[in-house]
């Protein structure tokens, strides 16, 4: 029986519980072990692996087509952003920081859709880190003065209630309505459109134009666009290619200290969002696997990463733009409670799970598999 170096460190001690984790180099191949290096069933990873391969999300190709098609029910709804045809089914599964497996092509950059909303988060938590804002429990009208949180509702909505999608924010913003995104499925759109917003706090709505609301807001916060933040902040801390991308939407500009900018927007429903490969998907994974860490140097606060994780009162099951696993309507029963994600059209999602200090990233999975994809690959570890 052949046994890997690997294995015989960790029979003998010299790799333990004191081994620093691994982190790959920005510029050198990311390095990958067996699986049985860390007692995990082969066999059944790669079962795992042939069932995501398998169950490939059954929307077009061509994203414009998958778009309008997802979207039609939403009045006015329009591609007025970037978009890119998609691949393959594509993914990785990291173990302690190593890849143990993958498949498709993970170099290809695709749209992420709302994948983006939790890094649009963290752009949030970069702010309070640094003191831009002092407290997601602010107002956030005490920060942006232009009208866009005047009036008697939404001059009650704080940070925190943008970012848990239950502001009930009311306007419009680069010509969406906050009432046309995502309408009810039961009921007429006209008299829904007419209905009293909900108190914020009070009700988790789903909605894009809020989540731009936030991106704008961020904007103006750090005074300077969200893709140059992210940049400097974290993709090239954490090692990750000069291929990713973060667009808005064509008509979508603000001035600042007397400079036009592009406000990104929070998914892509519409078209733009965040490009992105498989690979640079997992390092920003393995960076919340570490609390906010990577290698030496603290690049998001554990405390956000708490708060972020923290169920809301609305949806146990939503943080600040991350997926819980609690016990609610999206439970994955069996699996680790303490496991959250980023999700996004067409079944991107970035797992975390820190029972098995482990990240998965699947690109276009069909969106209702997810749980049972990551089930077979509990199982792997059983």
């Amino acid at each position: 029986m052949k046994i890997s170096f690997f294995t015989l460190c960790l029979l003998f001690g010299f790799i333990g519980n004191t081994q620093q984790p691994y982190f790959p180099n920005a510029h050198s191949r990311w390095e990958q072990r067996s699986p049985n290096d860390f007692h995990i069933d082969e066999s059944k990873l790669n079962s795992a692996v042939a069932f995501a391969e398998a169950n490939e999300y059954s929307g077009s190709r061509d994203l414009r087509i998958a778009i309008l098609k997802g979207f039609e029910r939403e009045p006015f709804h329009q591609i007025i952003g970037p978009t890119k045809k998609r691949g393959g089914p594509a993914g990785l599964i990291i173990k302690d920081g190593y890849i143990v497996a993958q498949w498709g092509d993970i170099k290809r950059v695709d749209m992420t859709f709302s994948v983006t909303k939790s890094f649009l988060s963290t752009m949030a938590g970069l702010a309070e880190d640094k003191g831009l804002i002092r407290d997601t429990k602010d107002l956030v009208g005490d920060y942006i003065w232009d009208g866009t949180f005047d009036g008697a509702h939404n001059a009650k909505i704080t940070w925190e209630h943008l970012l848990q999608q239950n502001s009930a924010w009311s306007g419009e913003l680069w010509g969406g309505k906050d009432w046309a995104d995502r309408p009810p499925r039961n009921g007429g759109i006209d008299d829904w459109k007419l209905d009293t917003p909900k108190e914020p706090g009070t009700v988790m709505e789903y909605n894009d134009v809020r989540v731009n609301v936030l991106a704008y807001a961020l904007t103006h916060v750090w005074r300077k666009p969200m893709p140059l933040v992210l940049k400097e902040h974290i993709m090239d801390k954490i090692g990750a290619s000069s291929t990713w991308r973060w667009f808005g939407y064509d008509n979508a500009w603000t001035e600042i200290d007397g400079l036009q900018m592009k406000s990104v927007t929070g998914g892509g429903h519409s078209g733009a969002g965040i490009f992105i490969n498989a690979e640079d998907m997992a390092r920003f994974g393995l960076l919340f696997l570490n609390n906010g860490k990577w290698q030496n140097e603290q690049l998001v606060s554990s405390n956000w990463i708490k708060k972020a994780t923290k169920p809301s009162i609305p949806n146990v099951n939503y943080g600040f733009m991350w997926w819980l696993n609690k016990k609610g309507e999206r439970h994955w029963q069996g699996l680790s409670e303490d496991i959250y994600y980023a999700a996004g059209f067409g079944g991107n999602f970035i797992v975390i799970d820190k029972t098995h200090n482990m990240v998965v990233v699947t690109r276009w999975l069909e969106p209702n598999k997810i749980g049972d994809f990551m089930t077979k690959i509990n199982s792997a570890f059983n």
